[in-house]
């Protein structure tokens, strides 16, 4: 997903300058971390239950409970994580709005110390701080001594609605890919789509975030291969002590 930033004299090409930046990375995150664990998490039930038996109900059964229990899971933790964060966040705008509007002077007097704690000389921080307080005092406060912006708050049932959709996509792509195949390759099919979309989908978050995507690719595909060699394992155990 691609954002638009305002125009920054001498910014270099391609190179985001605006503080939404963060929201951004926000939201890569959640969908990078829904749709990974939704492909790993619900790839390597599948085959756990594949290594166990060759009937295709079960590991239907257990591949839709994956996919709709992970998506409320990974729902819910991110419902909750971002209603924190945003509680503080609105928490903290709340009370520089408060001191703002109790004692601007010294507010303005505290804006203009920290730009002259950055470099400026007291003169030249003074002026900053004014002209800033004229344009948005709130912003200029929030940005200074806070490093937010009201736009930055984000909200927790859009994360979770995102978190949700991302896991739902990713658990899919595994269930379809056990379930479509002839019952004597559908395992290998697995874990060769598995691998890729894990490679595709760390290609995509190094590329979205601007690093290099060697690392994040290793990362999880080895990750992902390791969940799926350890639980086919562990089911074709279960499957030939006969424990089911």
């Amino acid at each position: 997903m691609s954002e638009s930033f305002p125009e920054v004299p001498g910014a270099h090409p391609g190179e985001p300058h605006a503080s939404s930046m963060s929201g951004r990375l926000n939201w890569l995150r959640a969908g990078v971390l829904g749709a990974n664990d939704g492909i790993v998490s619900t790839a390597a039930l599948v085959v756990g239950v594949a290594g166990a038996t060759t009937e295709t109900a079960p590991i239907f059964a257990a591949g839709v409970a994956g996919l709709v229990g992970g998506a409320i899971s990974m729902a819910l933790g991110e419902y909750v994580s971002v209603s924190s964060q945003s509680d503080s966040q609105r928490a903290m705008i709340t009370k520089e709005r408060r001191e703002l509007a109790e004692d601007p002077a010294a507010e303005l007097v505290e804006l203009a110390g920290l730009y002259e704690q950055r470099g400026l000389s007291p003169e030249t921080a003074r002026r900053v701080a004014e002209e800033l307080t004229e344009h948005d005092v709130v912003a200029a406060h929030l940005e200074a001594e806070l490093g937010l912006t009201e736009d930055e708050v984000v909200s927790p049932w859009a994360a979770a609605g995102a978190s949700a959709l991302a896991f739902t996509v990713g658990a899919l792509l595994p269930l379809l890919a056990i379930l479509l195949p002839p019952a004597d390759i559908r395992v290998p099919v697995t874990f060769v789509a598995v691998l890729i979309a894990l490679a595709l989908t760390g290609y995509l978050s190094a590329r979205l975030g601007d690093s290099p995507p060697l690392r994040p690719v290793v990362r999880v595909v080895a990750g992902g291969a390791l969940a799926l060699i350890a639980t086919f394992t562990v089911g074709s155990l279960l499957g030939v002590s006969g424990a089911v």
